[in-house]
């Protein structure tokens, strides 16, 4: 009996030290210890002026024991049910009231960190016109060194200052095949950028250039989506500030235009229909000859992004053309994916055989393979107002948030580890894996679109923090490692993409200077002798002698965008929208107007789905993750962190950074 009344007084002693320390020191029964457990981050316990403090990952901070970060674990199910039964909140209500922004701009007046000394507060008028300048700059370099040492071949090898073609001795190398069609890649690529940066000169010059010499009658095998977005895209786009009465970029118009343009895209569009030609399911073939058709040997294999991500360029040319050939094929082909869907998830995998409608490739996720689809679903709606489009995209996200989505519920409060969307099996929904991808780094911006802005920003933190630690965001990256699975970085724009569009929703200076940390890093590690060049390695900064034609179609436009607050795609009153390869479309009512009656269905009958007479209202948007969303910013928020310096301390720990 001894020995319990010991062990009794032991523990007894023990809690009442316990409880001294917490009244005293705030220390608490971890003693404030720091403690790391099996595939956990291990951080510290981080706590705010006001707030609570993030629980170290580990086994005390997840529900049964489980061990790691939370992005390891599967949604549990009472949190996914809750996801799918919860009401959006209105303005001023729950973490989007004043009482939340009182929590955030609480601790103001003791003492900034390190954090709101860096980000915070205006930035200045003369340091935007100079970050404007340099990213005009960039471009200029770029295009110049294209024009003199490339055109009119595809792409400019930046190092040797040569230009690149279509690797005719190896058609195997999809890498440069896929891209490279022999039609002056990069030139084409550029032209509403020119527009967008008021060099109504150049602009005329490139589009006369483009009308006289570029053919697409070419013996080239490119893929129909890479052709789609960056050619035929950019030829509408074109055309369109062409024709603009209102030119608001200025005087863009070009003597005697005849719509050359939208000839040359239509051209170009009725070589890639026989893709859609002879496939049991309607997905398209991943890769047509411009001369002669789908190869022989044609792979039956196609990603989902590749496949449905055709609808915004060929439903414009459908609509300014008034032939309903090309919008059907590209709707019938997301329609097929559609319903090739997991019955029990939602989610669609990444790689399909176009004949059996098999999937060969299960992972779901954000990045390659199915980034563009969602992104097309929701553009569809905005530029065309099908219903349509908006119910796919509604349930998408619906699913993604579901089983995608990993992370405290709350992207600006609360506790447990910051947001993340994880690859996982399409039909279970369990993780296949521990890497993201720097083309998932687009999903902020597609969030700001559909009024998600507070997850948008969270996950917008995580991209910015491997940048911070790389100067680049390498192309696959572990977040359980804590390192880069591939290493390079081709110049993609997919964060510069978010940054810009984060600002427009946010005015918070603090994407503007995630903005010029991005041109100085890009100034710094890839600029070489004529142009920039892609990083082979993002650690050593070893660079690959390759200039993508997609670092002057965005990565420069939207970094020029981000500084040029009088641009006139902010001030003109015309909505604008951007195509997946950057290309700008004004949003009006000639794109919703279908000047055919109907589509018509696989069996040539009417399709009422196509029918053009439903216009949704902007509210029809519905957002799923709407525990944190707020229709709009309160000013006195656009001069404090988007982010709270606790949770972007805590992000910063997750990359290794500090």
């Amino acid at each position: 009996m001894q020995w319990r009344a010991l062990v009794l007084g032991l523990v007894l002693l023990r809690l009442g030290l316990h409880g001294v320390l917490w009244l005293v020191f705030g220390l608490g029964p971890s003693m404030g210890f720091y403690q790391r457990f099996p595939l956990s981050f291990g951080f510290q316990r981080l706590r705010g002026p006001d707030g609570p403090a993030p629980p170290a990952s580990g086994p005390a901070a997840r529900p049964g024991g489980l061990s790691g970060p939370s992005w390891l674990q599967p949604p549990a199910p009472a949190a996914a049910e809750g996801r799918r039964r919860r009401a959006p909140r209105r303005p001023g209500q729950g973490v989007c009231g004043p009482a939340h922004w009182g929590y955030v701009l609480g601790g103001r007046g003791r003492g900034r960190d390190e954090y709101e000394k860096r980000y915070s507060g205006a930035f200045p008028p003369q340091l935007r016109a100079q970050m404007r300048d340099l990213a005009r700059g960039m471009f200029v370099f770029g295009y110049d060194n294209y024009m003199a040492h490339a055109f009119p071949q595809d792409e400019l090898n930046p190092i040797h200052c040569r230009g690149r073609g279509p690797d005719r001795g190896d058609p195997s190398n999809l890498n440069i095949n896929d891209v490279l069609g022999n039609y002056s890649l990069t030139l084409v690529d550029a032209l509403d950028t020119l527009a967008i940066m008021g060099n109504s000169s150049e602009f005329q010059k490139a589009v006369k250039l483009v009308i006289n010499t570029v053919s697409f009658d070419k013996d080239s095998t490119v893929q129909v989506f890479e052709a789609t977005i960056r050619v035929l895209g950019s030829l509408l786009s074109a055309h369109r500030i062409i024709t603009d009465s209102k030119q608001p970029f200025g005087d863009m118009t070009i003597k005697d235009y005849d719509n050359e343009l939208l000839h040359m895209a239509h051209d170009l569009a009725v070589r890639l229909l026989p893709a859609f030609e002879n496939t049991k399911t309607g997905i398209p073939y991943p890769r047509v000859n411009l001369k002669t058709g789908v190869p022989p040997d044609s792979n039956n294999e196609t990603c989902t992004a590749g496949a449905g991500s055709l609808l915004v360029e060929f439903g414009i040319l459908s609509r300014l053309l008034g032939d309903s050939t090309f919008e059907w094929v590209a709707r019938r082909a997301v329609k097929a994916l559609w319903s090739l869907r997991s019955s029990d998830t939602g989610l669609l995998g990444n790689v399909v055989n176009i004949q059996t409608g098999h999937w060969v490739g299960k992972q779901s996720g954000l990045g390659a393979g199915l980034d563009s689809f969602y992104e097309y679903l929701l553009k569809s709606y905005i530029l065309f107002g099908e219903k349509e489009d908006l119910e796919m995209f509604n349930a998408a996200y619906q699913s993604i948030q579901n089983y995608l989505r990993r992370g405290r519920e709350a992207c600006n409060e609360g506790e447990g580890d910051p947001p993340l969307y994880v690859n996982v099996n399409m039909f279970s929904g369990q993780l296949m894996n521990t890497w993201i991808d720097s083309l998932q780094a687009f999903f902020p911006g597609l969030q700001v679109l559909m009024g998600d802005v507070e997850d948008a920003i969270c996950l917008h933190a995580f991209y910015y923090a491997i940048w911070k630690r790389y100067g680049a965001l390498p192309e696959r990256y572990n977040w359980q490692l804590q390192a880069p699975d591939v290493l390079f970085y081709p110049l993609r724009p997919e964060l510069v993409e978010s940054t810009y569009l984060l600002y427009q929703a946010t005015k918070n200076p603090f994407y503007l200077h995630v903005g010029m940390d991005i041109l100085q890093s890009l100034e710094k590690y890839t600029k070489v002798k004529c142009g920039y060049a892609t990083l082979h390695h993002v650690i050593d900064k070893s660079k690959e002698d390759r200039m993508e034609s997609f670092f002057l179609s965005e990565t420069c436009k939207y970094l020029y965008l981000l500084f040029d607050e009088e641009n006139p795609v902010h001030k003109s009153g015309t909505r604008y929208m951007f195509t997946t390869e950057g290309h700008i479309i004004s949003v009006d009512e000639h794109l919703r107007e279908s000047p055919w009656k109907e589509f018509f269905s696989e069996e040539g009958g009417p399709d009422q789905m196509g029918k053009s007479g439903h216009r949704p209202k902007p509210q029809e948007l519905n957002v799923i993750n709407s525990s944190s969303n707020c229709n709009r910013v309160p000013d006195e928020r656009r001069y404090a962190l988007p982010l709270k310096s606790i949770y972007m301390r805590q992000i910063d720990q997750m990359v290794g950074l500090i």
